[in-house]
């Protein structure tokens, strides 16, 4: 069957962090805690600093693994929980948290063969759709359209969303069902052998590694198999058509 789709991945596909995280994350940290201060709710930086280094490491420090999708929002909530603060109205968290992604957001950028390899897949009559972990809806919902990326999908969803991750079956089903189509008419492209490729394989869908970003296992064996690999977004067009 005609592959008709093409799904993306967003983080180490389309979009790459260039700098080192840990400064920034503390750098948004500190972001996070003056909106809390400005709502008159003090917190202990100490503990949060020193227990959980930063909001990501709290997120990060659950077990990623389980199929459902926590989200950076209820972490927040459950860590100011955790020291009193029950009543946090969900404005103020929303109002933090944006400030805590205003500064981890200007570490991502484009891949430089993104938008044109995007283009030139529409051309060539693919329809194009989007699913991304992520603990944050809204923070990626910014960052695609930052980088000029929306244009290009008819179909954009997020972990956070709906509530389940990647490999789970239902995240991919959803842009299935949306297209149309059966498993077979479609590809997913990302970097994650344990996401993107595990949950495309699962289902049938064409699974594409690309390895530009990608984490390669220390032994060097896969136990998850792409069935086709790319090291860059533009070997994509080509390795579309010889699938035709």
């Amino acid at each position: 069957m005609r592959i008709q789709v093409v799904l993306f991945d967003l983080g180490s596909t389309l979009v790459y962090d260039r700098d080192p995280w840990p400064p920034i994350f503390e750098q948004a940290g500190k972001a996070l805690f003056d909106v809390l201060k400005r709502a008159g709710i003090e917190t202990d930086e100490e503990y949060f600093f020193k227990t959980h280094s930063n909001l990501a490491d709290y997120y990060y420090g659950d077990d990623l693994e389980d199929i459902y999708e926590q989200t950076a929002f209820r972490a927040l909530k459950d860590l100011l929980a955790g020291k009193g603060h029950t009543q946090v109205p969900d404005e103020v968290l929303r109002a933090a948290l944006d400030a805590h992604y205003a500064i981890t957001q200007q570490n991502w950028h484009l891949e430089t063969d993104a938008l044109p390899v995007l283009a030139e897949l529409r051309a060539r009559g693919y329809r194009l759709g989007l699913i991304s972990n992520t603990s944050d809806d809204k923070n990626v919902q910014q960052i695609i359209d930052q980088h000029g990326l929306r244009p290009y999908f008819e179909f954009i969803i997020t972990s956070a969303a709906i509530g389940m991750r990647k490999p789970d079956g239902q995240i991919f089903q959803r842009a299935l069902t949306h297209f149309g189509i059966l498993p077979a008419a479609g590809a997913m492209v990302g970097d994650r052998l344990d996401a993107d490729v595990l949950g495309a394989n699962r289902l049938g869908i064409y699974s594409i590694w690309i390895t530009r970003r990608a984490v390669f296992p220390s032994d060097g064996e896969l136990m998850i198999q792409p069935q086709a690999v790319i090291s860059s977004l533009s070997d994509l067009p080509a390795l579309l058509e010889s699938l035709e």
